[in-house]
């Protein structure tokens, strides 16, 4: 199915629970595709099912790459990211497969699509500097702290976005330049012709499809999956210990809430990422197919027909 000459990378892209896996696992089947992972949470090995990876089973009916691959006490960047996706691009081409990334983090592909500026490596003391002083000051004062150095993006970034405030931090106090400076000056550098496809499900939909699946998470382990991830005595401020649910099932563990509680909090913080998911995806990504529905097998051919029209002709 793949045209050689006119090389190309279908993403798939939603918020969480919108069916990004189930469409990329059918698409890989149908196209000869490799299944590569752009979903921050799903690249650490301990949390496979509270980040709802790709079962043993879905794995082995298609090459799937970087899904748990990386130990939780590793802080897993961006940068790593895209290195590794795009030797995973060109391993599927190599092999005549059609690379399929698929994922919800925005940060992700977006270096994919527009590439990544070249800042300079953070030296390791500036970042354990960020991070302790983000620990002592709260997000509020450390966003004060911030806006001295890099009132820009101060202004920009949420208080409670501690990773993207730290990010801000350290690159200024660094470089002594702005984040903002960084990427303005910065000129894209694709990897690939993209054809992008975007599950946008109506919201009372998503929000049902959470609940639902968060219960499957609960029967299938994910309070002992979270418990085994606490027992390793990790840094709070580890990337792995921030995915949605792990906060919430640790208080539960430590005796400071119920379950029924901690579920319940689990829940509504998985629907406000999704929420943060959506806006994101309607604001930062151009020119992709969306498709306003959960995905399900009777749309399947729609999104087929986009897909041959993208390989055969280069067009979206």
């Amino acid at each position: 199915m793949i045209n050689s000459a006119l090389p190309g990378v279908v993403v798939i892209a939603g918020p969480t629970a919108s069916g990004k896996s189930a469409l990329a696992l059918d698409v890989a089947e149908a196209f000869d595709g490799t299944i590569i992972n752009a979903d921050s949470m799903q690249v650490y090995r301990e949390l496979r099912v509270l980040t709802a990876r790709p079962t043993a089973a879905d794995e082995a009916r298609v090459p799937h790459r970087l899904f748990g691959t990386v130990p939780a006490r590793h802080s897993y960047s961006v940068g790593c990211w895209l290195k590794e996706a795009t030797a995973e691009i060109e391993a599927a081409r190599a092999a005549a497969r059609l690379p399929l990334v698929a994922g919800g983090t925005g940060l992700y592909l977006k270096a994919l699509m527009e590439g990544l500026s070249d800042i300079p490596d953070i030296p390791g003391a500036v970042r354990a500097e960020a991070r302790a002083l983000h620990a002592e000051l709260g997000g509020a004062a450390f966003r004060a702290r911030l806006a001295e150095e890099d009132p820009v993006l101060a202004e920009a970034i949420p208080e409670g976005d501690s990773q993207r405030l730290i990010r801000a931090f350290e690159v200024v106090r660094a470089t002594g330049r702005s984040l903002a400076d960084w990427r303005d000056e910065h000129e894209s550098r694709p990897v690939a012709r993209f054809c992008t496809l975007v599950l946008a499900p109506p919201r009372h939909i998503l929000y049902a499809a959470i609940d639902r699946r968060f219960t499957t998470m609960m029967e299938n382990g994910a309070l002992a999956e979270v418990k085994a991830l606490t027992s390793l005595g990790l840094n709070p401020a580890l990337p792995a210990m921030k995915a949605v649910g792990v906060a919430p099932l640790r208080r539960h563990l430590s005796g400071e809430i119920s379950l029924e509680e901690a579920e319940e909090a689990a829940r509504r913080a998985s629907r406000n990422y999704a929420k943060r998911q959506m806006t994101w995806l309607r604001h930062q990504i151009s020119g992709a197919k969306t498709l306003n529905a959960q995905y399900s097998k009777s749309i399947a051919p729609k999104i087929f027909s986009f897909i041959r029209q993208f390989l055969l002709t280069g067009q979206t």
